[in-house]
C-alpha cells in the first residue's frame, strides 16, 4: 500500500504509526502496574500482570497488522504444532538485529503467552517502553566487570539473583522466556573480534538458560529454539520499516531438556557447567549448519 512511497517517507510512516500504537497501549499497561502497586495480594497482583501482558500481545498484533498491511515481507514461519497461548516455555534464538523482536511478535502471535527477555539496566530509560517493560515484569540486568567484582565482592551473583527472582513472578502466570544466548547483536566486527568458532553466529554465553532451568525446575521442560534468517542481508530496524528486508524465514524446533540439568549448580560446579556448555555448544552448531542449509535453499529458490 506504501510501496509508491519513497523508501524514507515509508520508513517514517510505519515508525510514526508504530510510536501511536505503543503510545495507545502503555496507558492500560501503565494503568495495571500502577493498581498491582497499591493492591499487594497476590492473586491481585498475578490477574493485573496477566492483563498488562495481554495488553502488550494486542500491541504487538497491530504491529504485525501494519506490516502486513502497508510493507511487502515474504514470511516463511515454521512453528510447532503443540504450542499453547495459556503455556510456560524457555526460548533461546540467534541475534542479528532489532527487527529479531519484531520477527518474534509476528511468528509467536497469539499462539504462545507473549514473550518476556532479559534486558541491559540502561534500557529502562527508553522512552515509554522502559517504564512498559518494567511494569511486564521484564528482568533488567546489570553487568559488572571482573575488575568491579574483585574490588566488591558482594555484586558476585547480582545476575543469577535477578533471573531468579523473574523466574519466581513467571511461575504463577503463562509466560514465554526469550534469551538470545550470544548476549549482543551480530556483526562480522563481533564475529572476528571473538573469534567465534560458528560461521553465523557469535559465542553463546549459556548461564542466564542455566539459572533459568534450575529456577523453574521441571515444569519446563522443553526449549523452544528459534531460528531466523534473513535472505537478503540482516539490516536494521529503519532499513525493515523501508521496506529493505524483503524475506524472513524464522524456524522453531521444540528441544526436550536433558533432565540432568535441572538439578546443578552452574555457578558452583565446574563439572556441571562444563556439561553445559558442551549441551549449548553443539545446539549452536546444529543452529550454525541450520542457518547455512537455510540460506541455500532460499537463494535457490530465488534464482528459480
Amino acid at each position: 500500500m506504501l510501496f509508491w512511497l519513497p523508501r524514507p517517507l515509508q520508513a517514517l510512516f510505519m515508525l510514526l504509526l508504530m510510536i501511536v500504537n505503543v503510545s495507545f497501549w502503555v496507558i492500560p499497561i501503565y494503568i495495571a502496574v500502577i493498581l498491582r502497586l497499591l493492591i499487594p495480594i497476590g492473586a491481585w497482583r498475578n490477574l493485573c500482570s496477566r492483563f498488562a501482558s495481554k495488553c502488550a500481545q494486542i500491541w504487538a498484533f497491530f504491529n504485525s497488522l501494519f506490516i502486513a498491511v502497508f510493507m511487502r515481507v515474504k514470511w516463511d514461519i515454521r512453528l510447532p504444532e503443540s504450542l499453547d497461548p495459556k503455556g510456560q516455555y524457555l526460548v533461546c534464538a540467534n541475534h542479528q538485529s532489532w527487527n529479531d523482536i519484531v520477527v518474534v511478535m509476528k511468528a509467536f502471535g497469539f499462539k504462545t503467552p507473549f514473550f518476556k527477555f532479559f534486558l541491559k539496566q540502561e534500557l529502562i530509560w527508553v522512552p515509554l517502553l522502559g517504564l512498559a517493560w518494567w511494569g511486564l515484569d521484564y528482568p533488567f540486568m546489570k553487568r559488572y566487570t571482573r575488575e568491579q567484582v574483585a574490588k566488591n565482592p558482594a555484586l558476585k551473583g547480582k545476575d543469577i539473583e535477578t533471573t531468579r527472582r523473574a523466574c519466581e513472578k513467571f511461575k504463577t502466570q503463562p509466560v514465554l522466556v526469550l534469551n538470545f544466548l550470544e548476549g549482543t547483536r551480530f556483526s562480522p566486527e563481533k564475529h572476528a573480534r571473538t573469534q567465534s568458532p560458528y560461521r553465523y553466529l557469535l559465542k553463546p554465553k549459556s548461564g542466564g538458560l542455566a539459572f533459568a532451568m534450575t529456577s523453574f525446575g521441571e515444569r519446563i521442560n522443553t526449549l523452544l529454539d528459534i531460528t531466523i534468517v534473513y535472505p537478503d542481508g540482516s539490516k536494521g530496524l529503519w532499513d525493515f520499516l523501508a521496506g529493505r528486508v524483503p524475506r524472513v524465514i524464522v524456524e522453531v524446533k521444540s528441544i526436550t531438556l536433558p533432565h540432568a540439568f535441572y538439578q546443578g549448580d552452574y555457578e558452583n560446579d565446574p563439572k556441571y557447567r562444563a556439561e553445559f556448555h558442551t549441551w549449548v555448544a553443539q545446539l549452536w552448531q546444529a543452529k550454525d549448519q541450520r542457518i547455512g542449509e537455510l540460506l541455500r535453499e532460499a537463494g535457490e529458490a530465488s534464482s528459480s
